[in-house]
């Protein structure tokens, strides 16, 4: 039976990591070994940020909720308090778009919340 080298598969291997290492610094993106190392990296930040964006948008949303609240006379901690008393489902995502969007529609709903 004749011996069939591996270097086919191996080019593609090869070929592969390097296309997602494509825009790396240096030699990450034309070696091997340091493309693969980054590649490996890249992929662990990218699985983070993908949970971290979530908590950055609630921040900010508080951050939000919290600056436009503060203009009508209240605080965010006693804004939420009273709005789950009073029954209103609304998200911090879906009350910050409407404090910016529509600010009259926003003292409407804190002023029905007070």
């Amino acid at each position: 039976m004749v011996r069939i080298k591996g270097g086919t598969n191996t080019r593609r291997r090869h070929k592969k990591v390097l296309k997602l290492a494509k825009g790396f610094w240096m030699t990450r993106h034309k070696q091997f070994k340091k493309a693969k190392e980054a590649v490996l990296h890249a992929g662990e930040y990218a699985f983070m940020g993908r949970k971290r964006k979530k908590r950055d948008f609630r921040q900010l949303w508080i951050t939000r909720l919290n600056a436009a609240v503060r203009e009508l006379g209240m605080t965010y901690s006693k804004f939420i308090k009273a709005q789950t008393t009073k029954k209103i489902a609304l998200d911090r995502k879906v009350l910050s778009q409407i404090a910016i969007d529509y600010p009259e529609a926003f003292k409407k709903i804190v002023e029905h919340v007070k």
